[in-house]
């Protein structure tokens, strides 16, 4: 196994300071599920979902509504409304003297998370494990992916704000430092390579985003899995997931970055995935957690400051514009695909003025009215107010047609190029406004959420 005493981990037998914990609240019961899903659980929805985002920000396409996922497809579990936080049932089951065992040894070194997702006028919650007593927490790419600000409490009741160090969007694995933390506990790490089919596990999080640790048992039912994970038009892209552990602990939104933990009170995984969707009523429902020697191994890269083609250190440059989706390089097809009826707004249309200035959020993002009559290019549905490209004078129906002389097509060619410079990077961009007049301006990236 790997040794990560880097990270202040207590040496293997010693959990270090136990804490005596509370019982815990009983789990909610849960609906029999089926198709795959991703576990963050928006807490607060906003007009629309943002598709991924690499410097810039992707409304969703409203040209068609969702299927639903078949099954074996995995999706992000809808938005909660505000305030519909599920709680716990007083017909469910007492926590057993075994499980609560494993809650004491493992929930004093969890944090609950809670991101604002500003730019997609959402909020989330989901959980994580701490990994060094100065700060270092696990977690979900998808828990921090979009983030504009991350707090996070410990089992003590202490609030902090958190910063994200690096992210894999591959497997799904995020590192973040908790400011100005010390002295905490952390989560007592196990061995995944000896994790064997039929083992009993518990796995704890903020199941539904009801602010408490909440624990669950199950079993071992497969290693090695292959799934694919993704959303509905959320802010979470499909991609593919390896090595996971399969268990029938039932999974829920907001458990993601939690831990799948042995009966020895020992993390052998990380809650990733879960089920929201129909098997038939006598189908076990199924949960995946990403291995911990996977997930630390690309923590440890992380915490080293290693870069590599999947992972990512810090965050992101930012431009400060929402684009639209996809190859299709004719700005006019790009306003088509947002006007299709679904879109902005929140109401089934657009619920903005498409002449606005800027915008603080996507709630009110409106296709504009006037568009630059180009053939080629990224078309600008708005700019973030005080951004880069507010300053430099891009406005709404704007075009993008050059960065640093090299030309821009689709909204995906102008991700893949503005992605390949550092926060901190001044650029040259082309572009031509409504009125036709075309411009050339030198705008320094910023730092933006991570993806």
């Amino acid at each position: 196994m790997q040794d990560y005493s880097g990270y202040g981990q207590p040496p293997a037998g010693d959990y270090g300071p136990t804490m005596p914990m509370p019982p815990m609240p009983p789990r909610p019961p849960r609906r029999r599920v089926g198709t795959l899903s991703y576990l963050l659980v928006a807490l607060a929805a906003g007009a629309l979902g943002a598709g991924s985002v690499v410097a810039l920000y992707h409304p969703a396409s409203s040209t068609s509504s969702a299927a639903p996922a078949p099954r074996g497809s995995a999706v992000i579990p809808a938005p909660l409304p505000t305030g519909a936080i599920p709680q716990p049932s007083s017909s469910s089951p007492i926590v057993s003297g075994n499980e609560q065992a494993v809650v004491n040894k493992v929930a004093p070194g969890l944090v609950i998370i809670n991101t604002t997702l500003q730019y997609n006028s959402e909020q989330a919650a989901a959980t994580g494990m701490v990994i060094n007593s100065d700060g270092l927490v696990l977690t979900n790419n998808h828990v921090i992916e979009d983030s504009t600000a991350i707090v996070a409490r410990t089992a003590n009741g202490q609030k902090y704000q958190a910063k994200v160090l690096g992210y894999d969007v591959t497997g799904d694995i995020a590192l973040i430092k908790l400011q100005d933390a010390s002295g905490l506990t952390t989560v007592p790490i196990g061995n995944s390579s000896t994790v064997k089919t039929g083992d009993s596990v518990v796995a704890l999080g903020n199941a539904e985003g009801q602010n408490a640790i909440v624990p669950v048992t199950g079993q071992v039912t497969a290693l090695n899995q292959t799934i694919t994970a993704g959303d509905q038009g959320g802010s979470i892209s499909q991609e593919t997931l390896h090595n996971m552990i399969q268990t029938n602990a039932n999974i829920v939104s907001g458990d993601s970055g939690g831990p799948l933990a042995s009966t020895a009170g020992q993390v052998i995984g990380m809650d990733t995935a879960g089920n929201d969707g129909g098997f038939a009523v006598q189908q076990d429902s199924s949960g995946y957690a990403i291995p911990i020697d996977d997930a630390l191994a690309v923590a440890t890269q992380i915490a080293q400051g290693q870069a590599s083609s999947t992972v990512t250190i810090g965050y992101p440059p930012f431009m400060g514009v929402y684009i639209g989706q996809g190859s299709n390089s004719d700005p006019q097809a790009q306003a088509e695909q947002q006007n299709g009826g679904n879109g902005f707004g929140g109401n089934g249309g657009f619920g903005g003025s498409g002449n606005q200035n800027c915008y603080t959020s996507d709630r009110n993002l409106a296709t504009p009215e006037n568009i630059a009559n180009v053939d080629s290019g990224t078309l600008i549905l708005g700019t973030i107010c005080g951004g880069p490209a507010m300053a430099a004078g891009l406005t709404a129906g704007s075009v993008i047609t050059a960065v640093n002389g090299q030309a821009i097509g689709s909204p995906d060619s102008l991700t893949g190029t503005v992605s390949k410079y550092k926060p901190g990077t001044t650029i040259k961009v082309t572009w031509v406004n409504p009125a036709g007049h075309s411009s050339t301006s030198n705008i320094k990236l910023t730092a933006g959420p991570p993806q």
